[in-house]
């Protein structure tokens, strides 16, 4: 069930029986010879796979996010660190308004973390609400089957090359990419990054075989879910 699928009314007679809704959090920036959207896809599809089965409505993705390292790529999209928790908040503040009650963050982006202090300071201030965040790609039995096909996955490599996420006539290189020094990365200005990580990707190969990445898929929908369906209170 999407909220773009339902009007108002649906919404309201959903939650006369149930409290639950799904927000998930992306990003639009570099991720090599794939999308631009990667991260908003794939947070967005997971959300949606998981949620499916159980009637709970999933709203859009929120596509922007925090990524000013890779303003140096054509494409790339970051908000302002306040911009995005006072976004995130008044978004909050809408599903508390219209009686959502339980809440699933699911994020796709690793540097959307200040995203997961707010839900937490939330439903401190809000203690009717019970706000999770869920980064459904490093949760621990997601990551174990990540591993399990290949120890190294990193940004831009194949743990983001997903069916959804490739682009038509594009094919990404062969072979993999030796993994750059991710501290240095952090240091580094827009412009240097660029120079640094040239295509994109942060190191690891570039694809798997679908087939193992349908299997770390469904882990990843399981897991999602799992949250979903709860306990929600001690």
């Amino acid at each position: 069930m999407t909220i773009r699928a339902m009007n108002w009314m649906q919404v309201e007679a959903y939650l006369t029986h149930d409290d639950r809704c799904v927000l998930p959090l992306g990003s639009v920036e570099q991720h090599g010879y794939l999308s631009l959207a990667v991260d908003e896809t794939l947070a967005e599809r997971v959300a949606q796979d998981a949620a499916a089965p159980l009637g709970i409505p999933v709203f859009p993705a929120l596509p922007y996010g925090l990524a000013p390292y890779f303003a140096g790529y054509p494409g790339s999209m970051t908000l302002r660190v306040d911009t995005y928790v006072r976004v995130i908040r008044e978004l909050l503040d809408g599903l508390r308004r219209s009686g959502f009650r339980r809440v699933l963050i699911v994020n796709g982006h690793g540097g959307n973390q200040p995203a997961a202090a707010l839900a937490i300071e939330y439903g401190m201030d809000h203690p009717e609400m019970r706000v999770r965040f869920h980064n459904w790609w490093a949760a621990p039995k997601t990551m174990a089957a990540v591993t399990a096909v290949d120890p190294i996955g990193t940004h831009a490599s194949w743990m983001e090359n997903f069916p959804w996420t490739r682009l038509e006539g594009v094919d990404a290189p062969e072979g993999a990419k030796q993994s750059v020094d991710m501290e240095m990365l952090k240091l580094l200005p827009p412009d240097a990054v660029r120079r640094y990580l040239g295509d994109g990707n942060c190191g690891g190969a570039y694809a798997h075989p679908d087939e193992a990445m349908l299997r770390i898929w469904e882990v990843a929908v399981d897991e999602t879910r799992a949250l979903l369906e709860g306990p929600w209170d001690a």
